[in-house]
């Protein structure tokens, strides 16, 4: 895939940006790519694993070349937002590694993701009222979501870069590794650690989460009912009774 290199596991997809000449920067090309990664795990759910690798840059953002040349036209067709709601709408959990900056269309990338685990040396920010643009790909309703409104105001107007330390006080990252080596074993950990649930309690647990709170609590009834037929239900409840038992 254009930009993208894609390592299959048995239940996850590790995804990496890969335009290191271009600080992987998310042109037409990788976001094609996003989508084709997309339908692999529309059409065969795993959970997604996503990161710039571990060389000190996460993806600098958009293609500003690119991006000085689209028109009204290009705005409207949502070229970068589309694939990272996509992303966001993914069956699975999705993890992002961010090492180094995570910019622009690149924070709202990582943004999209469900949870976020980053190096010491991460920085987050939305330069986009500098260029003469807004954060149209996500941050606008994602980063309130996350740290809330008036500090995702601030970020958003102001431009102003946060560190991997404010990343974590603010709840915008998950965890925080001291050096880039530890990185990706930290999400995998933290994917494993997920692994260990029912794949279709957890699938369901983060549709509830996602889910407008209209839908509240009709649709965590419905999916409870469905898990409480499911043989995995079960097995794990068997097995969990059993555990005590011998104690």
């Amino acid at each position: 895939m254009s930009g993208l290199r894609v390592e299959e596991q048995p239940d996850r997809l590790v995804v990496t940006l890969d335009r290191p000449e271009k600080r992987n920067a998310i042109d037409a090309d990788l976001i094609a790519a996003l989508h084709e990664v997309c339908a692999e795990l529309e059409a065969r759910p795993r959970m997604l694993l996503l990161t710039g690798g571990t060389d000190g840059i996460f993806t600098g953002g958009a293609d500003i070349a690119q991006l000085r040349d689209r028109g009204r036209l290009d705005a409207l067709a949502a070229i970068n937002s589309a694939a990272f709601a996509r992303i966001r709408a993914l069956p699975m959990p999705t993890v992002a590694a961010i090492d180094g900056p995570a910019l622009g269309g690149g924070a709202e990338l990582a943004y999209a993701c469900d949870l976020r685990v980053c190096s010491e040396r991460a920085v987050f920010g939305q330069p986009e009222v500098r260029l003469g643009i807004l954060a149209g790909a996500g941050a606008t309703h994602r980063l309130p979501a996350l740290v809330g409104e008036t500090l995702a105001k601030e970020l958003l107007f102001t431009g102003r870069r946060v560190d991997a330390a404010e990343a974590l006080r603010i709840g915008l990252v998950n965890r925080v590794v001291a050096t880039p080596d530890e990185l990706l074993p930290a999400a995998h950990g933290l994917i494993d650690e997920m692994a260990k649930g029912s794949a279709l309690a957890l699938r369901l647990t983060k549709l509830a989460v996602d889910a407008p709170a209209a839908a509240h609590p009709q649709l965590d009834l419905v999916s409870q009912a469905v898990l409480f037929t499911d043989e995995e239900k079960q097995r794990r409840m068997t097995e969990f009774l059993e555990r005590r038992r011998g104690r």
